[in-house]
């Protein structure tokens, strides 16, 4: 009987040696830390690293059910375990790895847009000081918007969509870049050309002694000659794409050229009083057909006409549709010498003037 009694305790022993306690504690832990991870951006900052923790975690996971299965005197789980040790040690290493991840692009963000800024500013102080090239404003506002919408993006801690955001932003303003320098070698090419008028304006004026009209697009004047000579000048608004010369009708272009009064409109105008000019001339129609013929512009598109220099100016702004705004006062004063024939000269710009 004594010995039955001893046997039956090394077994009982023997089963109870074999028997381990289930890892809850680590698992509740493996558990916990990919829950933390995946709550600070791991999944989208530390995928790979997240997705082995979740995978070893699943493994232990099994092996516990694959142990419970067992007989009491079979069951070990040292691996599982070690499994899930593994797990929390994967995701805490993703959770660290996505913060510095986040923290990188928080700082990369940040200084590119602060760039961004300090750019698009210096393009704006550039562009006020010069004619308004439509494409370039249009591409400055584009690139404008991508900022903003980088800020917002950054706001809702979307940083690599805030990143993208700025690059789209950086290639709105390499556009405008090249647009800018389309112009200024056109203005460069055109420079000649419009000294010569200028002079030809005041040389006409000085031989007949009669009055003259000189438009300076890029100083925004319009100066009165009499008699070759600067009686009064005037600032003047003009098209709302005022930096090119006017191609065809609805391009917001003042025309660029030597032109003359063809009627003087001292009321029945839109805008208070009106001297037209004979828009377009012979030059301006071979240069539209030329253009048509090289695909410049539209075969639908028209040349245009009815440009003026008229009242109701005053605000400060680019507005027009290609005309040339004065102040009613303004109006009042040039209508006492302006008549039928008048030479109208418009320029882009000239650093020759009388």
């Amino acid at each position: 009987m004594k010995q039955v009694a001893i046997g039956l305790a090394v077994v009982l022993g023997w089963c109870l040696a074999g028997c381990q306690e289930q890892p809850i504690s680590t698992l509740q832990r493996a558990r916990s830390a990919l829950e933390r991870a995946a709550g600070v951006g791991a999944l989208r900052y530390a995928e790979a690293d997240y997705r082995r923790a979740e995978a070893v975690f699943q493994e232990g996971q099994l092996e516990i059910a694959r142990q419970k299965g067992r007989l009491a005197p079979w069951r070990d789980y040292t691996i599982a375990d070690s499994l899930l040790r593994t797990a929390f040690e994967s995701a805490d290493k993703a959770a660290r790895d996505a913060q510095s991840r986040i923290h990188d692009l928080q700082y990369r963000v940040q200084s590119e847009q602060e760039n961004l800024r300090r750019d698009l500013a210096m393009w704006r102080e550039g562009l006020d000081g010069s004619l308004r090239v439509y494409n370039a404003e249009k591409y400055w506002g584009s690139a404008e918007l991508a900022l903003r919408t980088s800020e917002r993006l950054f706001a809702q801690a979307e940083y690599t969509a805030a990143i993208e955001s700025i690059f789209d932003a950086r290639e709105w303003l390499s556009r405008m870049s090249r647009v800018l320098t389309e112009y200024a070698n056109d203005e460069a090419s055109g420079l000649k050309l419009w000294r010569r008028w200028v002079q030809e304006t005041v040389d006409e004026s000085r031989r007949s002694g009669g009055t003259a009209i000189i438009v300076n697009k890029t100083a925004h004047k319009l100066y009165l000659l009499q008699g070759g000579k600067v009686i009064r000048t005037y600032d003047c608004e003009l098209g709302y794409n005022s930096a090119r010369q006017k191609y065809f009708s609805g391009d917001g272009a003042t025309p660029e050229g030597k032109y003359h009064v063809t009627q003087a409109r001292h009321r029945g105008s839109r805008y208070y009083k009106a001297l037209m000019i004979n828009y377009p001339n012979e030059r301006d129609r071979q240069i539209f057909a030329q253009n048509k013929s090289r695909g410049v512009i539209s075969k639908r598109a028209r040349i245009g006409g009815l440009i003026e220099i008229h009242g109701e100016g005053g605000r400060n702004d680019d507005w027009t549709e290609g005309c040339i705004a004065l102040t009613n006062r303004e109006m009042d004063q040039i209508m006492q010498y302006a008549t039928v024939g008048t030479p109208v000269t418009i320029v882009r710009r000239s650093d020759r003037w009388p």
